[in-house]
């Protein structure tokens, strides 16, 4: 090989090793670990027509998949803050599902169910309710989106 073909090799080589290691990068539940923020809006849907909800909160998620955190949100202007757990699960094409318990004074108000992507080196996540169940059994329909960021991302 001459000079001027390793030269020309070099270059190749790099781009080769950089599309691997992109090809190699995926999503895991472990990788999603850390202190997030969120905040989500959107509507329940009522009888009388849509009712709007936003709220704002944070969470800490670990390892093994479990969620703890609070949030203050509102409902048709009136606000209230809560508590929730859960677990999640982030798939290798950085797909994802939660399930999301909400608490009251220690009670179980509502779950949600919860399907998610994350992009940004899993840094950040987008979601959207795909179900909201209140503690008696009703299913609640809405149309609620979310937009997660990591607090620390090289944490």
């Amino acid at each position: 090989m001459t000079q001027n073909q390793k030269l020309l090799a070099i270059p190749i080589l790099l781009v080769l090793a950089m599309t691997l290691k992109l090809h190699a990068a995926h999503c895991s539940t472990a990788a999603s670990a850390g202190k997030w923020a969120y905040t989500y809006s959107g509507s329940i849907m009522t009888p009388n027509g849509p009712l709007p909800v936003a709220a704002v909160g944070h969470f800490s998620a670990d390892a093994a998949g479990n969620t703890v955190g609070s949030q203050t949100r509102s409902v048709g202007g009136a606000s209230g803050v809560e508590d929730f757990s859960g677990t999640f699960n982030v798939s290798n094409d950085c797909s994802g599902t939660s399930i999301i318990n909400v608490f009251v004074n220690g009670q179980v108000q509502r779950t949600a169910v919860l399907a998610l992507v994350f992009d940004k080196n899993q840094s950040h996540a987008r979601g959207i309710f795909q179900s909201l169940v209140l503690s008696d059994g009703n299913n609640v329909p809405v149309v609620i989106t979310l937009d997660y960021n990591k607090l620390f991302p090289k944490d």
